[in-house]
């Protein structure tokens, strides 16, 4: 059985759902990962309105697409980050400008609505962030307690547990994006946020190893430390290119920018291990979609979206039903 493959629709949400539906139909992508913002998905709405609900699916079918996930990272990331200047209030309604806790109750109302709003689209995974209230404190100087760090992963899971317990109510299983400016951005991290929610089985990780290998985090390592909490799959690539002037950090320039000593790429056009990386999903039993992200400054989207189509239908294929040298161990005639 071959691979799901589709497309997240995060960075797309200038063109109507409509016309972005019917592109990726007819570039072959079996389904979409719906972001709930921007008019592609009013989560409020479709956590109790099954009727939205079935109009938004199909709206997919009648281009050949199903929903696999729900993603909603911006409603994520406002409920463990301090919320504290101008850059979080996008990502929140406009009455909640300028008022951290405001937006924190939005954000957490909002994640509870989204796990309502997956059951009711038969949709399993919600993709997203969590934020994190001690990011700040990344580099430890001036020196960090570790009282710090110990009271924000309990911050952390004083925020989140109840919003899982929606996810439990709707069977729905939460997948946080390991990256920066989570709770989560490392396998490190990763460890100890699950052990700050003492392994609740509703939230895991969507895997996207291109957050990983510009910090040096071995994604195929991941997966194997991880292997039962991949719960869905962004496929995108990075690329690190070290000039001996800039550093990991990103120097405090923008994405795209060519002084970068990384930035990410299209699939197949970067670093990260793709052959290893799917035959590692095939072999601790994923099963679940690939999903394409485009995020690559250096080429137009649509060109990437079916390019990398192409890239992900050649490496994720289905694994072998039997062994190479089965036929050895049978008694010849």
């Amino acid at each position: 059985m071959r691979r799901q493959v589709t497309l997240v629709t995060g960075q797309w949400t200038d063109m109507p759902l409509e016309d972005l539906a019917r592109q990726a139909g007819a570039w072959g992508y079996d389904g979409l990962e719906l972001v709930c913002r921007s008019g592609y998905l009013d989560v409020n709405r479709a956590a109790g309105d099954g009727e939205y609900c079935r109009q938004r699916l199909d709206l997919l079918a009648s281009n050949g697409l199903k929903c696999f996930a729900l993603s909603n990272h911006a409603a994520g990331h406002l409920v463990c980050d301090p919320n504290e200047d101008t850059r979080t209030d996008p990502l929140a309604p406009p009455d909640c400008a300028g008022d951290a806790e405001k937006k924190r109750a939005w954000a957490v109302a909002a994640m509870k609505n989204t796990a309502r709003a997956a059951r009711n689209l038969g949709v399993s995974v919600v993709t997203g962030f969590t934020g994190s209230p001690i990011w700040h404190l990344l580099y430890r100087f001036p020196p960090v307690p570790e009282e710090w760090i110990e009271a924000g992963f309990a911050r952390f899971a004083e925020l989140w547990n109840p919003i899982l317990d929606v996810f439990d109510e709707c069977g729905v299983k939460f997948a946080l994006e390991v990256h920066p400016a989570q709770i989560a951005f490392d396998g490190t991290t990763a460890r100890r946020a699950l052990d700050a929610l003492r392994g609740r089985e509703a939230f895991g990780f969507n895997f996207d190893p291109s957050h990983l290998v510009w910090q040096m985090v071995d994604p195929v390592r991941f997966l194997r430390e991880f292997c039962d909490r991949i719960y869905h799959v962004h496929v995108k690539d990075v690329a690190v290119r070290p000039d001996g002037t800039g550093g990991i950090l990103g120097s405090h320039l923008k994405f795209g920018d060519p002084r970068r000593i990384w930035d990410f790429r299209s699939p197949g056009h970067g670093d990260v291990p793709f052959a290893d990386i799917f035959r590692t999903l095939t072999a601790i039993g994923y099963r679940g979609p690939l999903s394409v992200e485009w995020e690559d400054s250096g080429m137009s989207r649509e060109e990437g979206a079916r390019d990398a189509l192409a890239f992900v239908r050649r490496l994720g294929f289905s694994p072998s039903t039997t062994a190479f040298d089965a036929t050895l161990a049978k008694r010849q005639p």
